[in-house]
C-alpha cells in the first residue's frame, strides 16, 4: 500500500483530510469541544483563512463562534512533538488581532493551555467553561 495516504473526515469542512500528526491533534481537539465543553458542531469551523495586516493571510485551525456570530474562541493546533512555548502562544494572539476573541487556546494534543480575555490582556483558564457559559 505504499504511496497511500490515510484520511480522515473533518465533520466542520465535511471532506477527507489528510492524516497528518497535526490534524490529528485538531480532530481530537474537535471532539474535545463537541463533546466536553458542548460546543454545536454548526458553531465550529476548521481552517479559518484570515488576512492580517498588509495582506498577509493566516489560517486558524479551529474558530469557535457565538450565536451572535461573533468569533468567541481561537484554537492553535501544533504536532505532539511541538513544544507549546511562546511562539506558539504570540501566532494565536496575532490571530485574535484580527478576530478579537474572548478566549485562546493552544494545543499540542498531550499539554492544551486556554486563556480567556481580561481587560488588555489575557489570564491562564484552570478549567475550562461549558459553550453556553463563555
Amino acid at each position: 500500500m505504499e504511496g497511500t495516504r490515510q484520511t480522515v473526515r473533518d465533520p466542520l469542512r465535511k471532506k477527507d483530510v489528510a492524516l497528518t500528526p497535526e490534524e490529528e491533534v485538531r480532530q481530537w481537539f474537535i471532539a474535545v469541544l463537541r463533546d466536553g465543553l458542548k460546543v454545536p458542531e454548526h458553531m465550529m469551523m476548521s481552517e479559518v483563512q484570515m488576512v492580517y495586516g498588509q495582506g498577509k493571510v493566516l489560517r486558524a485551525d479551529i474558530v469557535v463562534w457565538k450565536r451572535t456570530g461573533k468569533p468567541l474562541m481561537i484554537v492553535e493546533c501544533k504536532r505532539p512533538d511541538v513544544t507549546i512555548d511562546s511562539d506558539v502562544t504570540d501566532q494565536a494572539l496575532r490571530y485574535n488581532n484580527v478576530l478579537d476573541v474572548k478566549y485562546i487556546v493552544v494545543t499540542n494534543g498531550s499539554k492544551t493551555f486556554m486563556f480567556r480575555r481580561e481587560g488588555d490582556g489575557f489570564v491562564f483558564v484552570e478549567k475550562a467553561p461549558l459553550w453556553e457559559e463563555m
